[in-house]
């Protein structure tokens, strides 16, 4: 049965998935691309993680940061094992949920235009294209998406 549920960072089992994640984000992008969050940026008090398991394998991450006027979606990673079985949707509405209770009004994120299957999935949840936020450096390789909250 899949759980989504807080997790923390640092235990095994999430960060052996934000190390894959971690490997493949600069696999497929050079350093000044990538602007994935690391461990320790992971643990700040504004920093609400998520971690989605079934038993005790875990397959799957997700972070929203509280900025305040809106909140940023980070870490979002699911095994490949995983892939296909609804983790990442699971993952969203957890998301969604959780910036709803924080009463944060709207949700944005960064990814990368090489990556359609997240893009596809943002846009299933109803994220759409918006203007790049926040301190990004312009670039040919990011793809920025906001959905407005109720």
């Amino acid at each position: 049965m899949l759980i989504i549920e807080p997790g923390h960072p640092l235990d095994a089992g999430p960060r052996a998935l934000l190390e894959q994640s971690h490997h493949l984000m600069t696999t497929l992008f050079a350093t000044r691309e990538n602007y994935f969050l690391g461990f320790e940026a992971l643990c700040a008090p504004k920093v609400h993680f998520l971690v989605a398991r079934d038993g005790t394998e875990f397959l799957g991450t997700a972070a929203v940061v509280d900025k305040g006027d809106h909140g940023e979606v980070k870490s979002m990673f699911t095994s490949p094992a995983a892939r296909g079985r609804g983790v990442g949707a699971a993952l969203m509405r957890a998301i969604e949920d959780h910036a709803r209770t924080l009463h944060l009004p709207v949700l944005k994120l960064e990814t990368a235009r090489e990556l359609p299957e997240a893009i596809r999935l943002y846009a299933h949840h109803g994220f759409t294209e918006c203007d790049r936020f926040g301190d990004y450096i312009p670039n040919q390789t990011s793809c920025f998406m906001q959905k407005l909250l109720d």
